[in-house]
């Protein structure tokens, strides 16, 4: 039976199925050469890696809000020894679509413990991408006739561990999406964490109707960041700092246009959220944000009103 409908057009219409990660079983601290990612290596190194009671706390913190907000929540089916928490970079839905990601080789057990899920979508619906085709939900940003993408072109991009949706795969949804307008941006790559934005979602993210959170630095080229200024307009973005996207400021979560999931700590711009009439949610992520991943990298939205 196909009983799990889809409809993702935008990042802030209202939610009402998601699947949110899973900590349990999260398996051993990794050795710093099998990070994915500079963030856990230097938190490897620093002997400061989160302990996986802290992240079940905040992912069951993440859970009840959302079931507070009457979202269908769905889970993976626990695997041993996987890190699951970041949902996003597994698959991703485009208005009535789910696409499978291809995703690092090291991962492709995540993408199995969901099929619990995948198998009461309509499988002409699940979409398995070409080979060629590279890319994580993090840099895959509906909204509404726009389709926003993250990807790293230069020539080092084998190489770039970071790097995570190529040229293909921007080429590839130009076609698939010829109704939209389709706009990708060339995203800072460093083995600085500090300097690094893995995903797109890592330096942007819209919220409520018209608003968005933006970290210059995170784009290679103004001009990427000059689109979105433009097209949101400067009054209404608020611009994080080089601390904040670090810490994942502009990685929240919209449940709705008016209802914002966001850390505890982010003081400043939970202020501002509240200041443009959003209620926000603040609950306890700063374990997981460990891990160069938030909010937004834990779920897995289905359908949004």
């Amino acid at each position: 039976m196909n009983t799990v409908p889809l409809k993702i057009i935008n990042e802030t219409a209202k939610l009402k199925s998601v699947i949110l990660g899973i900590a349990n079983d999260n398996g051993p601290i990794p050795k710093p050469e099998d990070c994915y990612d500079p963030k856990s290596k230097q938190h490897v190194l620093e002997g400061t890696y989160p302990a996986e009671k802290d992240m079940i706390t905040e992912m069951d913190a993440f859970n009840t809000v959302l079931i507070k907000h009457k979202v269908k929540v769905y889970r993976p089916e626990i695997l041993e020894n996987v890190n699951q928490i970041f949902t996003r970079d597994i698959g991703f839905v485009i208005d009535d679509l789910f696409f499978k990601s291809n995703i690092l080789p090291d991962r492709i057990n995540e993408l199995q413990a969901i099929e619990n899920v995948l198998s009461n979508i309509n499988p002409n619906k699940i979409i398995t991408l070409p080979e060629e085709v590279h890319v994580e939900g993090g840099d895959i940003m509906p909204w509404n006739e726009h389709l926003f993408i993250g990807t790293y072109t230069a020539l080092d991009y084998p190489d770039q561990i970071t790097a995570r949706t190529n040229k293909a795969a921007v080429d590839y949804f130009i076609k698939k999406f010829s109704n939209k307008k389709v706009k990708s941006f060339e995203l800072r790559k460093s083995t600085n964490p500090k300097e690094n934005a893995l995903h797109l979602d890592c330096c942007f993210q819209p919220v409520g109707k018209n608003k968005a959170i933006l970290h210059k630095n995170g784009f290679l080229l103004e001009e990427d960041y000059n689109y979105l200024v433009n097209l949101f307009g400067k009054n209404n973005i608020f611009e994080i700092t080089k601390d904040e996207m670090y810490n994942m400021n502009s990685n929240v979560f919209s449940i709705s246009e008016s209802v914002v999931v966001s850390e505890q700590n982010f003081t400043r711009l939970n202020t501002w959220l509240r200041n443009n009439g959003i209620t926000v949610e603040e609950i306890p992520y700063s374990e997981i944000a460990k891990q160069e991943g938030l909010l937004r990298c834990s779920t897995l939205p289905l359908e949004r009103a």
